[in-house]
């Protein structure tokens, strides 16, 4: 019985694959032409001054900070509208 099961499964298998399996880190990777790929041999480049990591710390605690204040704002606004039109 079993034996007849592993025929008709054979039967059903078309050979398509379902998911691609090409993972990057893998083995069994296959490196295709069209993907952007970095050059084998490119130079991290130069370091950032002290100045310039001063910048993208405050420009990456700017965006923090907003995206705070517009869910603080959504929450304020829907606790207003709760307590003055919904449940009066």
């Amino acid at each position: 019985m079993k034996r007849e099961q592993n025929q008709r499964s054979e039967e059903y298998d078309d050979g398509k694959p379902v998911a691609d399996m090409n993972v990057d880190g893998m083995p069994w990777t296959v490196r295709r032409r069209y993907r952007d790929e970095a050059p084998e041999s490119s130079a991290e480049g130069e370091p950032l001054s002290p100045k310039q990591r001063r910048m993208y710390r405050f420009a990456a605690l700017k965006a923090g900070l907003f995206v705070v204040l517009v869910y603080g704002l959504v929450f304020f606004l829907f606790i207003a509208f709760c307590d003055f039109i919904w449940f009066r």
